[in-house]
């Protein structure tokens, strides 16, 4: 107990600065208009973390379609490929460290999530490929490669393999369509109301399982 108590507080201030690191570039984006209006790839790669950090609050699409207009379709894959790793390396470290919690615990021990690990070790690189390069929501996987003490170094190799021909392709079809500003913005709003959305379906879903599940234990 002795030795738990020190790595559950170390656990607490990592998740604590990570998430005060991801808060204070996502603040920044939305209250200052000339980082929204640049066209530098440095303002791309930070905007990778606020995006792609665990349960994102912003989609990515958008904002990487907008610099896909302006930049060599290599170049801007590379960096928004570089900004995903670290994001993800980031995700996973965080997720890793705040499995020590007793809430966490709790969650990654439900009967729910162990039959979604049971699922997803049947071909879990190839979940990954999927998952990283088709439009679906990523976010359940990063918590399903923690839970299910996946190794980081395959999930960081499955999200490279998955997401640069995403990149690639988005910027492609950026450069090919030209699409304009105000239909960026408005696919921006779009996904993140419905990331909102599916984000809040999802925890309803859980909380009335668990309630079930509580219900079920007082019966018995």
């Amino acid at each position: 107990m002795r030795q738990a108590k020190p790595r559950i507080k170390l656990a607490a201030l990592f998740v604590v600065l990570v998430i005060s690191f991801i808060l204070t570039l996502l603040v920044l984006w939305l209250t200052i208009p000339a980082l929204r209006n640049s066209k530098s790839l440095i303002v791309l790669f930070f905007y990778s973390f606020p995006s792609q950090f665990l349960i994102a609050t912003v989609p990515h699409e958008p904002v990487f379609l907008y610099f896909s207009k302006y930049h060599p379709i290599l170049i801007v894959t590379l960096v928004a490929i570089a900004g995903t790793l670290i994001t993800e390396f980031i995700n996973y470290t965080a997720l890793h460290y705040s499995s020590e919690f007793s809430a966490i615990k709790k969650i990654s021990h439900s009967k729910f999530v162990d039959r979604l690990i049971l699922l997803f070790n049947k071909s879990p690189f190839a979940a990954l490929l999927v998952a990283g390069f088709s439009p679906v929501p990523f976010y359940p996987f990063r918590f399903l490669v923690v839970f299910a003490k996946y190794p980081k170094s395959k999930y960081l190799l499955a999200v490279f393999l998955s997401r640069t021909p995403r990149f690639l392709m988005l910027a492609g079809l950026s450069k090919m369509f030209n699409i304009p500003d105000y239909l960026l913005v408005g696919i921006f709003l779009f996904m993140g109301i419905y990331v909102g959305i599916a984000f809040l379906i999802s925890r309803l879903r859980l909380r009335r399982k668990q309630l079930r599940a509580n219900a079920n234990l007082s019966n018995i």
